[in-house]
């Protein structure tokens, strides 16, 4: 048994249900019937005996770039508006920056100075550890002046 929720019948939902079909479902049909319409037309003028298929090629390829061209153009706006708030930036930001290098440099000696202080008992030990094995290996290996297997 499939449950059925009641559905609503508030105005609100009675008119979302009349915007539904005026402004989404029927421009959308009569857009699509209108290009079937038109792939129609556009076939039935080429494809017949004496029809002119390079003109229909380049009304094409004229309908193809337009919507390249209007892309490209928004594209070239924004990157001259990058342009021109870069030019203006440049006029400000040079002091900024060097403030923020005079900081970065700060930070990188702290950060060096860290660093090094972290490691330097470790290099101590292993110093230390190096030299006694440095002097104890050579107590005890004597160092031999002839060849053995010569």
């Amino acid at each position: 048994m499939k449950a059925t929720f009641p559905r609503p019948e508030h105005a609100s939902y009675r008119e979302h249900r009349k915007q539904l079909l005026w402004q989404i479902i029927l421009p959308v049909a009569l857009t699509t019937l209108l290009l079937i319409g038109l792939i129609v037309l556009i076939c039935v003028v080429t494809f017949r005996e004496n029809g002119d298929v390079s003109r229909w090629a380049a009304i094409s390829t004229i309908w193809i770039v337009i919507p390249i061209m209007l892309a490209s153009l928004v594209f070239l706006l924004i990157l001259a508006g990058l342009v021109y708030l870069m030019a203006r930036l440049l006029g400000v930001l040079p002091i900024y920056t060097g403030i923020a290098q005079d900081y970065v440099y700060r930070g990188a000696g702290a950060v060096k100075r860290f660093t090094d202080a972290a490691v330097k008992p470790v290099f101590w030990i292993e110093e230390i550890n190096a030299n006694l094995r440095s002097f104890f290996g050579t107590i005890s290996k004597p160092k031999s002046t002839t060849d053995k297997h010569g």
